[in-house]
């Protein structure tokens, strides 16, 4: 035997309803401090410190997480693990 039931509301009457806690106000701090950020960097005409400001772990932290996409996709392809990532797994 099956139920289904259907229950039409907002978003906000879902949290409520699911006990979940309201986190509008931290978001809008967030929003709030991100768009201050970014007006220091576009103030400051300064490509780098907005690269910084996005990507605090800067060029070398988005080549690792795209070396691991590549390997992931080559591994999940049935493909062998590159030559780089074969010497650094030996040098561990």
């Amino acid at each position: 035997m099956k139920f289904n039931i259907q229950l039409d509301m907002t978003p906000e009457e879902a949290r409520k309803l699911m006990g979940l806690p309201d986190v509008t106000a931290l978001q809008d701090k967030m929003l709030a401090e991100m768009e201050r950020r970014m007006k220091v960097a576009l103030d400051a005409s300064d490509p780098e410190a907005m690269f910084k400001a996005w990507l605090p772990m800067g060029a070398q932290g988005f080549e690792q997480f795209q070396r691991f996409l590549w390997e992931s996709a080559r591994a999940a392809a049935g493909g062998s693990p590159s030559k780089d990532s074969a010497r650094k797994d030996t040098s561990r």
